[in-house]
């Protein structure tokens, strides 16, 4: 992984990528418009900033790509250290590139989306659980991500950044789709006990 400035591994000021993963906290779990919030502020300040990007949520993990000046990118750093809607941030690349992958956003949010389940490569790192890939799957992640939405840029199919989500409706749906065969068994062994009790009572 890339380092911020220092004598061994110096990065430019032209033009820099920051990349890190990080963990959705009860904070941001707890406020329904915390992925809108996030879009429209970052939306704004990164288009003063000159800093594009792309941001992904899933499973209460969130992934950031953004690209710009060392200075404006370590000063989003910075900010973003102290942001109680998420935790445990791991920089997984910040280093020097020569062009923006993302140069027409300057921010798209995305939710983990059906098409992406049906992609065979990205179906490969379902689910969406960034802190258990391989060092180099981040890189197959945002280059696949990058593939779809330039196809839709030339095709003139593109949806209009920032999607608008919930964050605990995201959240809830993943769960609930998971896991409603338990959720199902257990409501009907919890209505065998109830009317198991009325009978004994009666």
């Amino acid at each position: 992984m890339s380092t911020i400035n220092d004598s061994t591994n110096p990065v430019t000021p032209d033009l820099c990528q920051l990349v890190y993963i990080s963990r959705i906290t009860s904070t941001g779990l707890s406020s329904p418009s915390t992925l809108n919030d996030i879009s429209e502020t970052a939306v704004e300040r990164n288009q003063i900033d000159n800093i594009t990007g792309i941001l992904c949520y899933g499973n209460g993990y969130f992934l950031q790509c953004v690209e710009g000046s060392e200075q404006a990118l370590t000063n989003l750093k910075n900010r973003l250290l102290v942001d109680d809607r998420h935790k445990e941030l791991k920089i997984l690349d910040f280093s020097e590139i020569t062009k923006r992958r993302f140069a027409g956003w300057s921010l798209r949010s995305i939710a983990l989306e059906r098409w992406m389940t049906k992609e065979p490569e990205l179906k490969k790192l379902m689910p969406f659980k960034p802190y258990e890939w391989d060092s180099n799957e981040w890189q197959k992640f945002l280059d696949i991500l990058q593939g779809y939405y330039e196809e839709q840029t030339r095709t003139g199919n593109v949806d209009t950044p920032p999607v608008k989500y919930s964050t605990l409706g995201v959240t809830l749906s993943k769960v609930v789709g998971q896991h409603q065969a338990f959720f199902l068994i257990q409501t009907i062994l919890g209505l065998m006990i109830v009317a198991t009790l009325l009978w004994l009572l009666l």
